[in-house]
């Protein structure tokens, strides 16, 4: 059972810009709340109440001034700050004595999930007892994703925006995983963009025949505010959606 997440609020937003210079890309608001607010809320709802967000260095006040300890939530979050982003596997080193040898859901703070049945199909699989777990959803532009390929209900391949592929499954901005990642994470060499890459780490646990994915598929959404268009986009939709 998952009992613990990290939520991965850093970066420096380059693709909103300006609006990013003086404030981070996690604290804008998506329509009536602050885009962090969102995977947040996620993890709260399938029940997990024991928080670490990753934020840049200097700001751990502004996030403490929106969220506090989370307390008056009923949850409680810890932070802890990088001096400069260098790839999501780097959250399991930085958080290594918050996950302690427990498993962990990994959420990036940019994404925002929505669907019927989704905390059902979330809570389900947050019950795994080893390896990982990824969530995909069908998308028209995958060259553009991390893809997985699917054979006879197993992961064949993990490519990272592939020119050709015949999978249109992108990997999400969600993971579990088992107590290995910190050690597994430890393990990565930086790619040619100088960042460990999620996925290597996701080879490891495949290699080991230790790696699942879900879909999320029908009815829900899977949305990425990393764009200036999507940022808007994903304002446009949750109003959509808050008006119903």
């Amino acid at each position: 059972m998952i009992k613990k997440a990290i939520i991965l609020a850093g970066g420096t937003g380059s693709r909103l810009r300006p609006a990013t210079l003086s404030v981070n890309k996690h604290l804008l608001p998506i329509y009536d709340k602050p885009l962090v607010y969102y995977p947040l809320s996620l993890m709260m709802l399938i029940g997990i109440k024991n928080i670490l967000i990753i934020i840049n260095k200097g700001e751990k006040k502004l996030f403490y001034n929106l969220l506090g300890d989370g307390s008056h939530l009923g949850i409680n979050i810890k932070y802890k700050e990088q001096n400069k982003p260098n790839g999501i596997p780097e959250a399991f080193i930085i958080g290594k004595n918050f996950i302690n040898g427990d498993k962990v859901a990994l959420i990036l703070g940019d994404n925002i999930f929505y669907g019927q049945g989704l905390i059902e199909i979330l809570k389900k699989n947050k019950k795994f007892t080893k390896g990982a777990k990824i969530f995909t959803y069908p998308v028209q532009n995958p060259k553009d994703f991390g893809v997985v390929e699917i054979k006879k209900n197993k992961i064949s391949k993990i490519l990272e925006k592939p020119r050709n592929t015949k999978s249109n499954l992108a990997i999400t901005g969600l993971y579990f995983f088992d107590k290995n990642v910190s050690k597994y994470s430890k393990t990565l060499k930086p790619s040619k963009r100088n960042e460990l890459e999620i996925v290597d780490l996701l080879n490891i646990y495949k290699k080991k025949n230790k790696l699942n994915a879900d879909i999320i598929g029908r009815g829900g959404a899977w949305l990425d505010t990393g764009s200036i268009n999507d940022f808007y986009k994903t304002t446009a939709f949750v109003q959509a959606i808050e008006n119903q």
